[in-house]
């Protein structure tokens, strides 16, 4: 059964009329996506110091939102790679959930500012993540950190994003990660041949179109559609990987496709925690503020992040 706040979400959208994201230009759906995200989310606990740092990047400067807890000593860090179907969202839309996760785990949280399709196409976002990885790892003595203990986690592209910056790490010597926390990831590129694009594609908080949408935009030029940093289900070999953490929603088109993923990486000898949130849909990690399922699957994430990095 879907969680009854997040169904009266749901009606109070369809009430309004609220537009599918499909039907907007980019502009007019970040703004959207931010006003959904600033209704739904869990305050930054205020005991969370919030800053930004700057680094040079792969097309040039990017902003860097780093969430530290009161805690004494703080000796992991976690960089967390937003949702938003590589066309929306921005680090300030998910301070609730990165600063709650720097609270719960005890750790830094530090959000890069991507940049977005379709201004910015594949692989420009995936560049941009692993950048930001990698510089964590370098400014561990400033950040106050241990370079040996670092995590990646994101939700929906910002997991897609993980999942292949934890590739890219392994193959180009980059960060030894610690765990990776897949939450609700797009792993198979957009293709829509799974069954739950049939069943949940429409009437639920991500549509089938609205898929499309950010897929068309994030692909905008691309003539590599196997690509593993596209879809990380392409990657011909999973074996050598952190273990990872992948949650689910069940009222959610890309709940397959984060299953099956789940599944490759066990089979290649990673060690998987697959955990399914049955009466939960896409984007929960932000609804923590309104869903008390929610706040407990992103406090999972949390714990899990606490263990790996204590």
């Amino acid at each position: 059964m879907l969680d009854p706040q997040i169904k009266a979400l749901l009606e109070q959208a369809k009430a309004a009329g609220a537009p599918d994201f499909a039907d907007l230009p980019p502009a007019a759906a970040r703004e959207v996506y931010s006003q959904i995200l600033s209704a739904t989310d869990l305050p930054v606990p205020a005991e969370v110091t919030l800053s930004e740092r700057r680094m040079a990047g792969p097309g040039g400067e990017l902003i860097l939102r780093c969430y530290r807890p009161a805690q004494a000593e703080v000796r992991g860090a976690v960089l967390y790679l937003h949702g938003g179907g590589f066309v929306v969202g921005c680090p300030s839309d998910y301070d609730g959930v990165a600063g709650n996760i720097a609270a719960l785990s005890g750790c830094l949280v530090v959000q890069v500012d991507y940049r977005l399709a379709p201004e910015h196409p594949f692989p420009a976002a995936v560049e941009d993540s692993y950048a930001a990885l990698v510089w964590l790892r370098e400014q561990a003595t400033e950040l106050g950190i241990d370079p040996s203990r670092i995590a990646i986690a994101g939700d929906s592209a910002g997991a897609n994003l993980s999942a292949v910056c934890a590739l890219l790490s392994r193959d180009r010597g980059g960060p030894a990660l610690a765990v990776q926390c897949l939450i609700y990831p797009a792993t198979a590129n957009g293709q829509l041949q799974y069954d739950a694009y049939r069943r949940f594609g429409a009437g639920y908080t991500l549509t089938s179109r609205a898929m499309s949408y950010f897929m068309g935009h994030y692909l905008s030029g691309s003539d590599e559609p196997a690509d593993f940093r596209l879809a990380p289900l392409d990657a011909t070999d999973l074996s050598g990987l952190p273990p990872a953490l992948v949650q689910v929603a069940g009222y959610d088109p890309l709940r397959d496709e984060g299953i099956a993923y789940a599944e490759a990486m066990a089979a290649a000898g990673t060690s998987v925690t697959l955990v399914e949130y049955a009466g939960l849909a896409h984007g929960y990690i932000s609804m923590a503020g309104i869903s008390e399922s929610a706040r407990l699957a992103l406090e999972q994430v949390a714990t899990v992040l606490r263990r790996a990095l204590a």
